[in-house]
């Protein structure tokens, strides 16, 4: 099993002079201690109760892997999960595969077909189509994500997009490219023929055990242990169906942890990565509010990485 780190949080005493050194901080201890990939989210406000409120500092996402990704050498780098109205598919293609090139071959593509909270959408002044196109629209980038990785320059003629001259130059480093991740907060049937069609990678979410965290996290939690085969079971017969094999695709979970005295202990969350693993995840990416005091992420470098890594 692989162990994933998600930054969720960046109020910290004397941001936004101490963002940048914290940043460099945080992404050199995760580094070290072993740790697979590095992700941020894709919200333009803060995400509200535990998290912060809406006007706490929440930098951008792939500006903030921009940095990251020249302060590291190692670790996988993604935005979990990028939200596909937020920008131009051709343009999202151009952003990941050059973060891909300046990375050395180190980006997932994470992407879901927009789920922001209403207040972000009204806040920005951003267009939000119905779910139902939403999920459209998402299919269509990835034909587009397909066509422009192919190195195939040739008009692009969809529903939503239009493109006439689709020329993705450099190429990516990664073969045949950057992992496509499909976020799926419900795991619903469109989603996981997308997925099962598209995918390289899946993420799901096991929510958080945690009290000062948001309902529908403990709902998650609760959910996990029937949530989870079955969204998985759904798509091993899409895959089937669509002739993939489900083994090529990486099974990953999202869930919020907080090692501290008042909290959860190392062993709380070995306890949570052994479950995930025996029902079918093959990397968990743990969200950590608290993890710019670094001694968090050192205690699961020692005493929780190790102890998965073989299973």
């Amino acid at each position: 099993m692989k162990v994933g780190f998600q930054l969720p949080y960046f109020d910290w005493p004397g941001a936004p002079e101490t963002t940048a050194p914290k940043l460099r901080e945080i992404a050199k201890a995760v580094e070290t201690a072993g740790f697979s990939s590095f992700w941020v989210m894709d919200h333009l406000f803060q995400l509200g109760g535990a998290f912060g409120e809406k006007t706490a500092p929440l930098p951008e996402a792939y500006s903030t892997l921009s940095y990251v990704a020249g302060l590291t050498k190692r670790i996988k780098l993604g935005v979990l999960v990028t939200n596909n109205i937020l920008r131009y598919p051709s343009m999202l293609v151009k952003m990941v595969t050059t973060l891909d090139v300046l990375s050395g071959g180190r980006m997932y593509l994470g992407i879901g077909p927009g789920g922001m909270v209403e207040r972000e959408i009204v806040g920005y002044g951003i267009p939000r189509p119905p779910l139902k196109e939403r999920i459209s629209r998402l299919e269509e980038t990835l034909r587009i994500f397909k066509h422009m990785w192919s190195d195939d320059r040739s008009p692009f003629r969809g529903r939503y997009y239009q493109l006439e001259e689709p020329i993705c130059s450099p190429q990516p480093i990664s073969m045949p490219h950057p992992p496509i991740l499909i976020g799926m907060w419900k795991g619903g049937s469109r989603m996981l023929r997308i997925s099962a069609k598209y995918a390289d990678a899946v993420n799901l979410q096991f929510g958080s055990p945690l009290p000062e965290f948001q309902d529908w996290m403990h709902e998650k939690y609760e959910e996990r242990r029937t949530f989870i085969p079955d969204t998985l079971g759904k798509l091993r017969r899409l895959c089937e169906e669509h002739g993939r094999d489900y083994d090529s695709i990486e099974k990953t979970i999202l869930g919020t942890v907080r090692i501290a005295p008042d909290a959860m202990t190392a062993e709380d969350v070995l306890d949570i990565c052994v479950e995930l693993g025996e029902l079918g995840i093959e990397q968990v990416i743990l969200n950590m509010p608290n993890g710019h005091e670094i001694k968090p992420i050192e205690t699961i470098g020692k005493e929780i990485i190790p102890r998965v890594s073989n299973l």
